[in-house]
């Protein structure tokens, strides 16, 4: 049987306003939550999953992270919101995704 974690999840918003991702800074009418130390690592340290730091990501900024960076990279190399803006193939997405339409599937090698 599953253990039931906490909810993480920030509170939904009213849809009139816009949210703004942290990767890309495109609006869009939702967030997913990025937890800057991955989950699995953190509770090999002991910290709760509410006590994690998190950012909130586009769904596309989300998938294309997690694709790219192992667990094992996002907790040692990119840790901050810092380290993956310098990196550059982070850069490159960031510059192609800002000129897509948020609404539209993007994909993911």
């Amino acid at each position: 049987m599953a253990r039931k974690l906490p909810n993480t999840w920030p509170e939904p918003r009213p849809e009139a306003e816009a949210l703004t991702c942290a990767l890309c800074q495109r609006e869009t009418p939702t967030l997913t939550q990025h937890h800057l130390t991955p989950i699995s690592r953190g509770r090999r340290q002991g910290i709760k999953v509410q006590d994690l730091p998190s950012i909130g990501f586009c769904a596309a900024c989300h998938n294309y992270v997690h694709t790219t960076f192992s667990n094992a990279d996002l907790a040692g190399f990119y840790g901050t919101l810092e380290a993956l803006q310098e990196h550059e193939g982070v850069q490159k997405f960031v510059a192609w995704v800002k000129k897509q339409p948020i609404g539209k599937a993007v994909k993911v090698k």
